[in-house]
């Protein structure tokens, strides 16, 4: 499992040193950018690194469907990939969740089955069901990513409720469109 996770790495970080190169060479071409603004872009942030682009509708509690969503994720450590989730692509969207996918062997060794079915899902069962894209690469690496992911579960955290103007301190946790609950 450590090295299916650590795909999502590799992943990434092709992406990433794409980004890292057309980062340099802007920052080449721009005389105006002083000494300080460069040398804080060389250094790397927690914000940097989310290059794996998944879309993915959510169910909320409710029963309805919204989305897709647009899912900015990084793999954090072996056994982890965090993701943060926009409404849009637009330069201006509102993080409105988070989600973690966290590899089977930690979720279902340390998360009880109640509270799994209430908060968890499977992304091999959400997989199937058609409904998520991975975008922003090959078709082939897209694949191998899938094939990654569905070795992990989700679970998300929804900050902003839809159309509200601030949000308002609840956390939902919406579930991907095709969840079934576990019995094991």
């Amino acid at each position: 499992m450590r090295s299916a996770i650590l795909m999502f790495g590799l992943c990434a970080a092709a992406l990433t040193a794409a980004g890292c190169a057309e980062t340099a060479r802007e920052m080449k071409s721009s005389s105006a950018a002083p000494a300080a603004a460069t040398a804080a872009k060389a250094l790397p942030t927690p914000a940097q690194g989310y290059t794996i682009h998944v879309m993915a509708p959510h169910k909320f509690e409710d029963g309805s469907v919204h989305g897709p969503y647009h899912h900015y994720c990084k793999p954090i450590s072996p056994e982890v990939l965090q993701c943060l989730l926009f409404e849009s692509t637009d330069s201006n969207a509102l993080l409105t969740d988070i989600e973690y996918f966290v590899a089977k062997s930690v979720s279902r060794a340390h998360v009880p089955l109640e509270t799994w079915n209430k908060y968890y899902h499977d992304h091999e069962v959400e997989i199937a069901t058609g409904r998520v894209q991975i975008l922003d690469m090959p078709e082939a690496q897209a694949k191998e990513v899938a094939a990654v992911a569905a070795k992990t579960d989700g679970i998300i955290f929804h900050l902003w409720p839809d159309g509200a103007k601030a949000p308002n301190g609840q956390v939902g946790h919406p579930q991907s469109v095709g969840h079934k609950h576990r019995t094991e």
